[in-house]
C-alpha cells in the first residue's frame, strides 16, 4: 500500500511490513494501532503474520510482511519522499535480517526517490547497520517524545546513514537537554486523535530554539488535538517547514 499522505513532511506512505508493539511512552495513542483495529482489521488478518502463531493471526497488529508491496517504489517513476512501514517499524524484532535486507535493497535501487526510515529501535538499527546499504537516498530517523527515552539519539547517531533525523512527535515534555551531535533534521509536533495529550508551548520553543542554537533544521509539524488540523501548524506566528538538504532528485 503505497498512498498519498497528510503527513506534512512527506509524499507518500510505503508499507511493506505493518503491525508493531508498544515500548514507550510515544506509543500510548498510537494511530496505526488504531487503524489496523478498524479501518484496515479485515485486509490485515489476511496476511500471514512472520510470527505464524495463533495468537499473532488473530491480531491485526501483528508484524506482518506484504510481498506484494515491496517493489512499488520502483514503479513511482516521479521522485518523491517516502516515509517507510508509517505502519510498522523496520528495525522491529519480528523483522529478520533477511526480510529488512530486501526493504533496503529497494532503496538501494529506486534511487530518484528519498526514503525516511522511522524508528523506535535504533539500537537494532545499529546493530544490523553494517549488513546494510546505505545509498545516500536513505535518511534515517528515530522517535523522542521525552528525555526518558534520550538515548535513542546516541543509536542514532553511530548509524551511516546521509542524513539522520529525530521525531519529537508525539511531544510529551521538555527535550531542549537533547544532543543533537550527528543529527541534521528534527520534526516536533504534538499529539492528536482520540486520548490526546497536550503539548505545552514551552516545550516546542525549547525545542526549535535548539535547533537554531545547533543550526539543525526545525520542522513542526502540528499542535494536534482532536484532529491533526485542530491546533494548526504555527508556532510563534510562523510555518517552520526546514529541511536538511536538497537532494540531487530535486524531491
Amino acid at each position: 500500500m503505497g498512498l498519498k499522505t497528510g503527513i506534512q513532511w512527506t509524499d507518500a506512505t510505503w508499507n511493506p511490513m505493518t503491525g508493531c508493539t508498544k515500548i514507550s511512552r510515544g506509543c500510548d495513542n498510537c494511530y496505526a494501532l488504531t487503524l489496523a483495529q478498524t479501518k484496515v482489521r479485515d485486509a490485515y488478518l489476511r496476511g500471514t503474520p512472520v510470527k505464524d502463531t495463533p495468537a499473532n493471526r488473530r491480531d491485526p497488529f501483528a508484524p506482518r510482511f506484504w510481498e506484494a508491496r515491496l517493489e512499488q517504489p520502483l514503479r513511482w517513476r516521479e521522485p518523491r519522499r517516502v516515509f517507510v512501514n508509517s505502519m510498522s517499524d523496520v528495525f522491529h524484532a519480528h523483522f529478520s535480517l533477511d526480510l529488512i535486507q530486501r526493504v533496503f535493497d529497494v532503496m538501494n535501487r529506486a534511487h530518484w526517490h528519498q526514503f525516511q526510515v522511522l524508528t523506535k529501535r535504533p539500537e537494532r538499527a545499529l546493530r544490523l547497520s553494517d549488513r546494510l546499504s546505505w545509498t545516500e537516498n536513505i535518511w534515517m530517523g528515530t522517535s523522542i517524545e521525552d528525555m526518558e527515552v534520550a538515548q535513542r539519539a546516541d543509536h542514532l547517531r553511530q548509524i551511516p546513514a546521509a542524513v539522520r533525523f529525530i521525531s519529537a512527535e508525539p511531544l510529551l515534555g521538555p527535550v531542549d537537554g537533547l544532543n543533537l551531535d550527528g543529527v541534521e533534521w528534527v520534526i516536533g509536533g504534538g499529539e492528536s486523535g482520540l486520548g490526546h495529550r497536550s503539548c505545552n508551548p514551552a516545550w516546542a520553543r525549547g525545542l526549535r530554539d535548539l535547533c537554531v542554537r545547533q543550526g539543525v533544521a526545525f520542522f513542526w509539524k502540528q499542535w494536534g488535538g482532536r484532529t491533526a488540523k485542530t491546533g494548526g501548524r504555527l508556532l510563534d506566528g510562523r510555518e517552520w517547514n526546514e529541511y536538511p538538504v536538497e537532494l540531487a532528485t530535486g524531491v
